[in-house]
């Protein structure tokens, strides 16, 4: 299991829906609850987003490899948590 970093920023209504289905997901699928979800602002925290390779919000990373960047739907929140649930 790894952890899942998102990175958003306030303004972008992408990423308020990806928090909700974060969420969402986390409570439907026991299997997720246990994975550790960090929620980055890039406009808050440069110094830790420019550590990472994207261009848009919201950007879901496992470990340290990006698994999708830009846009959102609930069953890309699904894959990413699939992903760091391996």
């Amino acid at each position: 299991m790894k952890d899942l970093k998102v990175f958003i920023t306030d303004w972008c209504p992408h990423c308020r829906r990806a928090i909700n289905w974060i969420d969402e997901v986390k409570e439907e699928n026991p299997k997720y609850r246990d994975i550790k979800v960090e929620i980055i602002d890039e406009e808050k925290h440069p110094d830790i987003s420019k550590q990472y390779d994207y261009y848009y919000v919201p950007t879901y990373y496992v470990g340290n490899s990006k698994v999708y960047e830009g846009g959102t739907t609930k069953d890309i929140v699904i894959q990413a948590f699939e992903e760091a649930a391996k």
